[in-house]
């Protein structure tokens, strides 16, 4: 690699990281050995879409909800995504000085959260699921799902960019 090469990589870096690459490499990391753990110990993958599902087999007599797939990995799942919500909100309070660090209007995240849920229904699956372990594990339908949603996403950002939106 030429040394043109290394600069122009340093300088992109430095121009989309601008307070470096160290916490997302560390996040990672640790978030990829999360996923290998909880798949080496239950055999299933960690996408945290089935919460949902998981969560309503607790109450639900539905057929859809009492699967075994469902009802076998329920209380782990639920441990799983309370975490996630305890970690970003351990984080919020100690690092960041308070939960609630945006700046986007509650509607517009709560509208994001619906969409998002739709989306993780129509794709079978989450962000976590098909862009950690689908990805990780090679598999065909996960790797066109993550490019198709990365795609919209781009395309969506710049589009409400272009239209003068901001948070």
């Amino acid at each position: 690699m030429s040394t043109f090469t290394v600069a122009l990589v340093v300088s992109a870096a430095m121009e989309f990281f601008p307070r470096g690459i160290a916490h997302y490499l560390l996040g990672g990391l640790l978030i990829g050995l999360a996923t290998a753990a909880i798949y080496l110990g239950t055999g299933i993958s960690a996408g945290a879409s089935t919460f949902l599902e998981s969560t309503l087999s607790y109450v639900s007599k539905q057929a859809r909800f009492q699967q075994t797939r469902f009802v076998e990995s329920r209380d782990w799942r639920v441990v799983f995504t309370l975490s996630i919500v305890a970690g970003a909100a351990i984080y919020a309070i100690t690092v960041q000085g308070g939960i609630w660090t945006t700046e986007v209007q509650p509607w517009r995240l709560f509208a994001g959260g619906i969409l998002v849920g739709v989306g993780t229904r129509l794709g079978k699956g989450c962000t976590s699921g098909h862009g950690i372990c689908g990805v990780g594990s090679a598999s065909g339908v996960s790797i066109i799902n993550v490019i198709v949603f990365m795609s919209i996403a781009i395309g969506t950002a710049l589009f409400v960019s272009a239209m003068g939106v901001s948070p």
